[in-house]
């Protein structure tokens, strides 16, 4: 059984990606780029897989080891440009970095939250793959941005 406090803290964090997926649904159909289209209905997907998760271990308690931690490349480009607005005619690029922002503050909750768990807990553990998910995110969506504002040409 979970205590009280932790369940506020996973029911913030469903609403949280229950959240980011409708936001990302809803810029994609804002968006005109086909390309950008299909990454944010993937991103979106992926936050309900993450509610998914949230779910399985408000029900049943499922421990940290049902997410693999991998290595990510922390690029720190959100951290360095300002966040565009979203309007209707945004640039591939401009997509990509509104995520990356939003991958950095959900990764940043993550993390944050995890912070108020024992190190090597249970929930501490499971709090911080699900930022490390985050992160993974950001990861795409930076290099996504990198690659589309600034593509490699035939020169090098």
């Amino acid at each position: 059984m979970l205590d009280e406090k932790l369940l506020e803290y996973i029911n913030i964090a469903i609403a949280r990606e229950e959240d980011a997926s409708r936001f990302y649904t809803e810029l994609a159909g804002k968006v005109a780029d086909p390309s950008a289209r299909e990454t944010l209905a993937w991103i979106s997907e992926e936050e309900k897989k993450h509610k998914a998760f949230l779910e399985k271990f408000r029900a049943e308690g499922v421990g940290p080891d049902a997410m693999r931690l991998s290595d990510v490349v922390y690029y720190k480009i959100a951290e360095h440009l300002e966040e565009p607005e979203v309007e209707e005619d945004m640039s591939r690029s401009e997509v990509f970095l509104i995520a990356s922002h939003r991958e950095l503050r959900s990764y940043q909750f993550y993390s944050e939250l995890a912070m108020l768990y024992d190190e090597g807990s249970r929930v501490h553990d499971m709090l911080y793959k699900i930022a490390n998910e985050e992160l993974k995110h950001k990861e795409k969506m930076e290099y996504l941005y990198a690659n589309t504002t600034f593509p490699q040409t035939d020169g090098g």
